[in-house]
């Protein structure tokens, strides 16, 4: 099985490393401060899942997972350059700025995106966009929605994107429900969607939901 290093212990970290953990995968955890593993722990987290900072993470993994806040990701991981080159980081975060009520409000690239900004500073690695256009909880349960959902893929590398997919499908997604768009210059529309996603939330509140193509 492959190694696995997911970058942000929270939410979205936390409930991809359990279900990569739990299909066979070696699983990395990071965190950034110590207090994070420790909550991590504390929430029962799996016993298989390896904890280690960001750095340690992202040097030891064949495939990298960026869950951080992406507002922050890319000076975060641009500082990770020598430890991503020659590996696939896939980008499953959104960059934005908070509304008053703490949900996003407005995008840090406009015009572009954050996984086209990650490729354009880290040349070496192979970034794919995915997962970013739904609840957390949909990630790793795709058949738990009535409808199903639609998981993108942008990335400019054919092949880390063949490895994505086969990714997807240990996280319980099937084939036809994902849609490969091309080029990573096509997460800027994915990562757009997100500010459909706070009107959702607060007419409906935290309830499972992706923004799919329905056919």
């Amino acid at each position: 099985m492959t190694s696995i290093g997911i970058l942000g212990a929270g939410r979205v970290g936390g409930n991809l490393a359990r279900k990569l953990a739990a299909t066979g995968h070696h699983v990395t955890l990071s965190y950034q401060r110590p207090e994070e593993e420790t909550a991590a722990r504390a929430a029962g987290i799996d016993p298989r899942i390896r904890f280690a900072d960001q750095r340690t993470t992202a040097g030891t993994s064949d495939i990298v997972i960026n869950a951080t806040p992406g507002r922050t990701a890319l000076g975060r991981l641009t500082d990770l350059h020598a430890q991503l080159t020659g590996k696939i980081l896939v980008d499953v975060s959104n960059a934005t700025r908070d509304a008053d009520d703490g949900l996003p409000g407005e995008l840090c690239y406009p015009g572009s995106s954050l996984a086209e900004q990650l490729q354009a500073a880290l040349p070496g690695t192979r970034v794919v966009k995915t997962l970013n256009t739904m609840l957390f909880t949909v990630m790793t349960a795709p058949g738990s929605l009535a409808t199903p959902p639609t998981a993108y893929l942008s990335g400019n590398d054919e092949n880390a994107k063949k490895t994505v997919v086969d990714l997807l499908g240990d996280l319980g997604w099937q084939s036809a429900w994902i849609e490969d768009l091309g080029g990573i210059t096509t997460a800027r529309a994915t990562e757009a969607m997100i500010l459909l996603v706070p009107h959702i939330l607060r007419r409906h509140g935290f309830q499972p939901f992706a923004v799919s193509v329905a056919r």
